[in-house]
C-alpha cells in the first residue's frame, strides 16, 4: 500500500527520524494557514509547496515549488490543487493533485552548505535479507546515478537476526563522507530509519533526499513509503492511511468484491482460480501471441455471482478481445463453476461481445464441459492447456 509523503513522514517521525516538518492542506486558504503555523513553530519565512500524489518525479512536472511569501504559498497552493500533474511514473494523463504539503525551508544559509543524499531501505529477495541502499548523488533518480555513476551506489546487508548493528550505521555515515556532529546525526538517522521500517512492516523507504542542513543536522525531506499489505491487520491506523482516489477505480472494485485484480496492458482478459495457475495462464496467453490484459484470481468460491462480477470487472477494459477463464477444480466443482460461467452469460446478455475460453479441469471436469457444450452460449470450451491456447490464438487472428 503506497503512502502520501505527509503520510510517511508522518510514520518516521513517530520513530524518532528527523523529518523536514509540514502541514498538509486542500485548499489554498488553508495552505496559507499552514504556512502561517509552520512560521510560528519553526521560525520559516520560506515554504515548499508539494503536490501529494502517489508518483516521483513531482518537480518535474511543477509539482513542487518554493514560495518566498504566504501570497506566493496561496497562489502557488491554488494552482497546483485541482491539477493534472504529469510526471515520468504516471500516465500520459497525469494524476489529479486533490491535497498539497506545506513545509518548511530547511535550506538556510549556516556554517556550510547544504548536502544531499539518496537512501532506502528494502528486501534484497536475491539474498533474503533486507539492505539499506545509499548514495552521494541525492536528489536526482536513482537510476540515473545507477547507469551513469554506479560506484557511487552503496548497499548494506542486515542480518535479520542480528538487526542493523551499529557499526553499519557508522559505516554508512563514513561512506557518505562526513565527519564530526553530521556523522553522528546521520549515525542515529539511519539507526532511527530502519527501526521504522522493521516496526512498520513496510516493503520499502525511499528517502530522497536525506539533506545535511548547513547547521550538520540530518532530515528526510521526502518520503515514499509502501507498506506491506499482508500486515496491515497489525496497525488499523495504517490501513486507514489508503487514499482510494490514488488508485486503479477498477483494482478498487475488485478489491471490495473480493477478487485479486491487477490491471495490465495486453488484449486477452484472465479469470483463474490460484496465484499459480493465473501466473501460467498469462505465460500461456503470450505463447499464443497474444498479451495478458489483466491478472485476476476469483479464489475458491467461483459461483456464478463472483463469476458475473469478475466479467464485469475484466470487461470494463476497453483493450479486451477476448477472454480465457481456466479454473482447476480442487475445493470448488468444475461444474458449479461452469454453471456459474453460464448463468453470468445470460445474465450478462448483450454485455459480453467479445469471446470466452472455458478451460476446467479437475473435480467433475467432464459435467462441466458438458454444461458449457449444451448451454447454447457462444462459450468456446477447452480440456487441455495447449487446446485453449489454440483455441486464444484462433479468436485472436478473427
Amino acid at each position: 500500500m503506497n503512502l502520501h509523503e505527509y503520510q510517511g513522514k508522518e510514520i518516521l517521525n513517530s520513530f524518532g527520524v528527523r523529518i523536514q516538518r509540514g502541514i498538509v492542506a486542500s485548499n489554498h486558504k488553508d495552505a496559507v494557514d499552514a504556512a502561517k503555523q509552520l512560521t510560528t513553530e519553526t521560525g520559516t519565512s520560506w515554504y515548499v509547496v508539494k503536490a501529494q500524489v502517489h508518483a516521483g518525479g513531482r518537480g518535474k512536472g511543477g509539482g513542487v515549488k518554493l514560495a518566498k511569501s504566504l501570497a506566493e504559498v496561496e497562489t502557488i497552493s491554488n494552482d497546483i490543487i485541482g491539477m493534472m500533474l504529469v510526471t515520468p511514473q504516471t500516465s500520459a494523463e497525469g494524476k489529479k493533485v486533490n491535497q498539497v504539503l506545506i513545509c518548511e525551508d530547511v535550506y538556510y544559509p549556516g556554517d556550510s552548505e547544504p548536502e544531499e543524499y539518496y537512501m532506502s531501505v528494502l528486501l534484497n529477495r536475491n539474498t533474503g535479507k533486507n539492505m539499506i541502499m545509499y548514495s552521494t548523488e541525492g536528489g536526482m533518480d536513482i537510476e540515473t546515478v545507477a547507469e551513469e555513476t554506479p560506484h557511487l551506489i552503496f548497499t548494506e546487508e542486515i542480518d535479520p537476526t542480528m538487526g542493523l548493528l551499529p557499526f553499519q550505521a557508522r559505516k554508512i555515515a563514513f561512506n557518505l563522507g562526513l565527519s564530526g556532529v553530521a556523522l553522528k546525526e546521520m549515525t542515529k538517522f539511519v539507526s532511527a530509519l530502519y527501526t521504522a521500517y522493521i516496526k512498520s512492516d513496510s516493503s520499502m523507504f525511499e528517502i530522497n533526499p536525506v539533506l545535511k542542513t548547513s547547521d550538520s543536522k540530518i532530515l528526510a525531506v521526502d518520503a515514499k513509503v509502501t507498506l506491506d499489505e499482508n500486515a496491515l491487520y497489525r496497525h488499523k491506523d495504517y490501513a486507514e492511511m489508503r487514499d482510494l482516489r490514488e488508485e486503479n477505480p477498477i483494482e478498487v472494485e475488485a478489491k471490495a468484491a473480493g477478487l485479486n485484480y491487477v490491471d495490465l496492458d495486453g488484449n486477452v482478459g484472465c479469470m483463474v482460480n490460484g496465484a499459480g495457475l493465473a501466473m501460467g495462464t498469462m505465460d500461456l496467453i503470450k505463447q499464443a501471441g497474444g498479451e495478458p490484459a489483466n491478472f485476476l484470481d476469483v479464489g475458491g468460491t467461483a459461483d456464478a455471482a463472483r463469476v458475473e462480477t469478475a466479467f464485469g470487472i475484466i470487461l470494463k477494459d476497453p483493450n479486451v478481445k477476448a477472454i480465457l477463464v481456466n479454473i482447476f477444480g480442487g475445493i470448488v466443482r468444475c461444474d458449479r463453476v461452469a454453471q456459474g460461467v453460464v448463468d453470468a452469460y445470460k445474465s450478462m446478455g448483450d454485455k459480453i461481445n467479445v469471446p470466452i475460453i472455458c478451460r476446467l479441469q479437475g473435480t467433475n471436469a467432464v459435467e462441466a464441459k458438458k454444461l458449457i457444450d449444451n448451454s447454447g452460449m457462444e462459450i468456446i470450451s477447452a480440456t487441455e492447456f495447449q487446446e485453449a491456447a489454440d483455441k486464444v490464438a484462433e479468436v485472436l487472428a478473427l
